[in-house]
């Protein structure tokens, strides 16, 4: 197979290469990274390549991004209640799909309940959602981080809120509001105390930080290896506005090597190791680059990306209880 998670010893490595559930999720090579998808573990089908909305705002600024995203072949439009754009999202979507001759089917939309949602809400935030986006249903809702608003809240008390949320998005999905759900932002502890009591619905999909300064790799073989839950990384190029990522001599190495640009090398290391991946743009030049991810990083150029420095991200899990 030509995916494997490099930073990860050999026998994770090994695990991978031999698990029917890595058979099941991994990517087919021979077609352009723009048609790429991933079979989540409830049968639906995910494309790989998504187009993130994080800091995009405005209806006019949505429209006219969304309309470059949807010519350039984006089919995935990742947002989320945090990122107050839902509303104009939906109204975009209303013009933009017949223009391009798209139907709701066509396309897969993700947002996340806001962080911290009182249990008791979370399954109108969900309703919420959906109305906002005004479909007939959302493909992906995930609990967007796995910490309670409120403060001094004990370990027992934080479970029982997130098992609490998870068993309204289990009955937001039995009841059609949205055909899949998952977490984003959960490491190993918090992943498996949630499987533990699942309310009968497993995560489809974690979302979480993933770039060569930050790469949970333990989060990544126990939901691809043993749980069969796809992961989606944000923040491939290192983040909003950080260009340490992007500058780095290294990366500017491989890219000179190969003929592509920095963000082509860090996008292409997240998706060889199997991940999705969800980068924005908001120029179609950098929208085509991002999508076009059609060649292979070396083994070990792979290496060197993978061993960076590692670095702490804003969003931390291992801050929640």
């Amino acid at each position: 197979m030509a995916f494997a998670l490099y930073s990860l010893n050999s026998y994770v490595y090994f695990l991978l290469l031999c698990s029917s559930v890595f058979e099941v999720s991994c990517l087919e090579t021979s077609v352009p990274t723009k048609y790429m998808k991933f079979h989540l573990n409830t049968g639906d089908i995910m494309p790989a390549i998504g187009f993130g909305t994080y800091l995009i705002e405005g209806t006019e600024l949505i429209h006219n991004v969304l309309d470059l995203a949807l010519s350039v072949g984006y089919r995935l439009i990742d947002t989320a209640a945090f990122h107050e754009n839902e509303e104009d999202i939906g109204k975009a979507l209303k013009v933009l799909l017949p223009k391009h001759n798209l139907t709701r089917k066509d396309i897969f939309i993700t947002t996340k309940l806001y962080p911290g949602t009182g249990a008791e809400k979370a399954y109108e935030a969900l309703e919420q959602s959906l109305k906002y986006l005004d479909c007939e249903y959302i493909d992906l809702y995930l609990m967007h981080w796995p910490g309670a608003d409120r403060e001094n809240l004990s370990k027992s008390e934080v479970e029982k809120w997130r098992s609490s949320v998870w068993q309204q998005l289990v009955r937001g999905k039995r009841n059609g509001l949205t055909r899949n759900i998952g977490v984003s932002n959960f490491n190993l502890d918090q992943l498996k105390e949630l499987l533990a009591n699942d309310h009968g619905v497993k995560p489809a999909v974690n979302q979480i930080e993933w770039n060569p300064n930050y790469h949970p790799d333990e989060v990544v073989a126990f939901c691809i290896v043993e749980e069969g839950i796809v992961v989606q990384g944000y923040s491939s190029l290192g983040g909003t506005s950080n260009q340490d990522l992007l500058d780095h001599p290294e990366v500017k190495k491989i890219a000179e090597k190969l003929g592509k640009t920095p963000a082509q090398i860090l996008l292409r290391w997240s998706l060889q190791q199997n991940l999705a991946i969800i980068p924005k743009a908001r120029s179609k030049e950098h929208m085509e680059q991002n999508i076009d991810l059609n060649f292979n990083i070396p083994e070990a150029d792979m290496s060197i990306l993978s061993n960076f420095e590692r670095k702490k991200h804003d969003w931390d899990p291992d801050t929640v209880a």
